[in-house]
């Protein structure tokens, strides 16, 4: 049986359907995603079963949260989304190459080249190429002007540029921030905070914590400097027995006695920490903050209060940590051996109430190891957006500490490679070199896609970079103009780790998906039927 699927005179055997099915859902799915590609890039509506839209164009949200019903773009989505998890960043490109290198297969194998050979070609073409990318990373020195334009470079696909200029500070000096030495960068010490306000330039870095509640005592101060900060995890609420227990008395005597016995327990606990606090405030302009995990009961508040401290309950168990690493000092379970040791500092503490919620903000820390993004934008279409491209963001700054090292960007990279792998064909033997040069051709997509979304003709864009790479000239393509530009020059860097790893997973899923002749349907009947039958 044979089936006609590409032109009039194009025969194909049943096996091969399965082969041609696989291209031509990885064609699909790039159709989807490529016109995201780059700051020109469109916008996706995600609408759900209930109604609920989404505006994105990360790829990484977009392959999550679509509903995926092919098998092969399934794979390359989870692929895609792998490629995230790892160096956070390069989804929509992983998923635009992968398409690429098996649209460029298509043409060979149309013609009557095996897809073994491709793949083997595809083989010899990703390992030059990152042999070579090697000698092409740019290794000056890392400074913060460096790392602000890759926040820049990543945000600006993600978000408009005028809000990306904002973020691109914050982002860098958060990593900064949280980097300590020796030690690996933990970006969940960043912690992102949303606000719905009008204006998206009031959003703001805070090199300390933004807590989500307040004070609950009206006659606690609003606005401390100077501040001692005592992070516990101790009840200072009465609290019942975990037991069966039961208390007798005969008169009222005996009941106010029992009570006021009850309350001393806890009292005495609320006593040390105002010893604590007349202890280390020795004058006006300090005062004292109680951040607590557990809960503050109505009398305590008021002493609290009567003493001028700020006193905070029921705080979030993630932020205790946070706490410490952002002020200093320990987080205690006991009120035993208060000691000054165990106090952090914070030079300005001060509540803000934004509609009919209220947030506790703790900045002027010294040496903090933690810190807040604050995002306000109008609604929650623009705060997921902007809090989507922080956390490209975040890994951009810190895969480029990690690796001490970027490629130039705007598609400059994937010209030089497609060069390069043109250049190393002609020493391949056999038909491999088909493979490299398949290879080679499909590099090309990530600068003509910039084109394409820039409003420019695609074929006089990239014949004008190769024309400008066989002079030696390291050029990308200008999204406001269609020219040839230095990237270097103009601050336009991408990730080596993104790269690293986007090569290596189109390459392999692509190789993977050449090879498959057949699409068969397993379920636990089949397997369950024969297992019954032995």
């Amino acid at each position: 049986m044979s089936v006609r699927l590409l032109n009039p005179g194009a025969e194909i055997s049943k096996r091969g359907v399965a082969l041609y099915t696989t291209i031509n859902a990885a064609k699909g799915l790039q159709d989807v995603l490529r016109s995201n590609l780059g700051p020109k890039g469109t916008l996706k509506m995600l609408v759900s079963g209930a109604g609920d839209i989404k505006l994105t164009k990360d790829g990484k949200v977009l392959l999550e949260e679509m509903q995926i019903q092919n098998p092969t773009a399934s794979l390359i989505a989870r692929t895609a989304t792998a490629q995230d998890d790892m160096v956070g960043d390069g989804t929509t490109t992983c998923v635009i190459l992968t398409g690429e290198l098996l649209r460029q297969a298509e043409r060979y194998i149309s013609e009557g080249t095996h897809p073994s050979v491709l793949t083997d070609g595809f083989d010899l073409a990703r390992d030059a190429v990152l042999q070579w990318m090697e000698n092409q990373k740019v290794l000056k020195k890392i400074n913060r002007e460096t790392l602000v334009s890759m926040a820049r470079c990543s945000l600006n696909t993600k978000i408009s540029p005028e809000i990306a200029e904002i973020f691109a500070e914050y982002v860098t000096d958060a990593v900064l921030t949280v980097q300590r030495p020796d030690t690996p960068i933990d970006l969940h010490m960043v912690e992102i905070m949303t606000m719905e306000e009008e204006e998206v330039h009031q959003s703001r870095l805070v090199k300390g914590l933004v807590l989500d509640h307040g004070a609950r005592h009206p006659d606690m101060p609003k606005e401390l400097r100077n501040s001692y900060i005592l992070t516990c995890n101790v009840s200072l609420e009465y609290e019942k027995s975990e037991l069966n227990a039961g208390f007798f008395y005969s008169s009222a005597e005996q009941r106010e006695k029992m009570v006021s016995a009850e309350r001393e327990f806890v009292l005495e606990r609320v006593r040390r920490i105002i010893d604590l606090k007349k202890k280390v405030c020795k004058s006006k302009d300090q005062s004292f903050v109680v951040i607590n995990q557990k809960g503050i009961d109505p009398p305590s508040l008021d002493m609290l209060a009567k003493e001028g401290i700020l006193a905070l309950r029921r705080a979030k168990r993630r932020n205790m940590e946070r706490l410490t690493l952002a002020c200093g000092g320990v987080a205690v379970n006991s009120l035993d051996e208060l000691t000054p040791e165990v106090l952090g500092y914070a030079g300005h503490v001060y509540e803000q109430i934004l509609g009919e919620e209220k947030y506790t903000f703790i900045e002027d820390v010294e040496n903090p190891f933690s810190c807040t993004i604050l995002i306000k934008a109008p609604n929650k279409h623009s705060i997921n957006q902007i809090k989507d491209a922080i956390r490209d963001g975040l890994r951009a700054v810190k895969n480029t500490i990690e690796d001490n090292c970027f490629l130039p960007g705007a598609g400059a990279f994937e010209v030089a490679a497609s060069e390069y792998l043109h250049e190393y064909a002609k020493s391949v033997p056999g038909r491999a070199r088909l493979g490299v040069i398949c290879f080679a051709d499909a590099l090309l997509t990530v600068p003509k896609t910039l084109a394409e979304n820039s409003g420019f003709e695609a074929q006089e864009v990239i014949l004008k970079l190769q024309s400008e790479h066989q002079k030696g000239h390291v050029v990308g393509v200008d999204v406001e103009t269609g020219n040839p530009i230095e990237p270097l020059l103009m601050g336009i860097y991408d990730s080596f780790a993104v790269k690293k790893q986007l090569l290596n997973l189109s390459s392999m899923i692509a190789s993977q998906l050449l090879l498959v002749d057949e699409i068969l349907r397993a379920g636990r009947d089949v397997r369950s039927k024969s297992g019954n039958n032995q």
